[in-house]
């Protein structure tokens, strides 16, 4: 067999070794994984939020999905790892997976596109974008495209500093696509200055002062979102995300806005 095949072999192989994982250990909120090959074997690293769902009682779980992987896929000698995720919100592999898991128990897509959206933004990001696709309302397809803060789209800065994801949901509509872009504010390169709200402000007043314009009092409201989930660390990706429906349907859409308005 040729090196060509032999790599487009390994990659096929991959992809179905990432999506099994993706549903083997759903509930421990899986990320992704990083394989490399050894001498003596295959590593994996797991990356997850909830390490105890995959290690199990005394690492009996772990044990399982290692003979798993063996017999399965042929990996040779597998040595499983486990790494807990710090910020699962900054993940848009985790992220990309709730909100999938919102719309496929019927959650408005505008209310879930809203709630990650101030998620990962409140859990330290740079910037998101998160586009919906698909069969949203009607029968023709359309799309949605809703942005917070600074994101880079090109260049080699976008793909240092943005890692995405994209998932895809079956509703009684049709296919709905998902993709989540975040940009992580400790990858950006030393030569990019980040200034906050007040910076941006105090600029804008000196410009208008030097330009003899008064201040029209226009200002940036920082407020957070109080009804964040606090308990959502200590419960699996399923029970965190009946949490979260709590919280989303607090939620005002587009709609029921102008409707108050009317």
């Amino acid at each position: 067999m040729s090196a060509v095949k032999n790599v487009i072999k390994d990659n096929y192989n991959m992809m179905l070794l990432h999506d099994y994982l993706k549903k083997a250990i759903k509930e421990a909120g899986f990320s992704h994984a990083e394989i490399s090959k050894t001498p003596t074997g295959t590593r994996i690293a797991l990356h997850v939020t909830r390490p105890g769902i995959v290690i199990g009682r005394k690492g009996t779980g772990i044990r399982e999905l290692t003979e798993r992987l063996e017999h399965n896929f042929g990996l040779k000698n597998p040595q499983v790892s486990v790494t807990e995720i710090a910020v699962p919100e900054l993940s848009p592999n985790v992220m990309c997976n709730r909100m999938a898991a919102h719309l496929e128990r019927g959650t408005a897509f505008r209310r879930a596109t809203m709630w990650t959206l101030n998620q990962v933004m409140e859990n330290g990001a740079m910037g998101v974008q998160i586009t919906v696709s698909g069969k949203l309302r009607g029968d023709r397809s359309a799309f949605e495209k809703h942005t917070a803060g600074v994101l880079p789209r090109a260049g080699h800065h976008a793909e240092v500093i943005v890692d995405e994801d994209v998932a895809h949901v079956n509703t009684p509509m049709g296919l709905i696509g998902v993709r989540i872009r975040i940009a992580h504010k400790e990858r950006r390169p030393p030569e990019f200055e980040m200034r906050s709200a007040e910076d941006l402000a105090k600029a804008k007043k000196i410009a208008k002062e030097e330009a003899g314009g008064g201040d029209d009092g226009d200002g940036v409201d920082a407020a957070k979102d109080a009804d964040a989930p606090s308990d959502g660390s200590q419960a699996t990706e399923s029970e965190h995300i009946k949490i979260e429906e709590e919280h989303i349907k607090k939620l005002d859409t587009m709609e029921e806005e102008e409707a108050a308005i009317r």
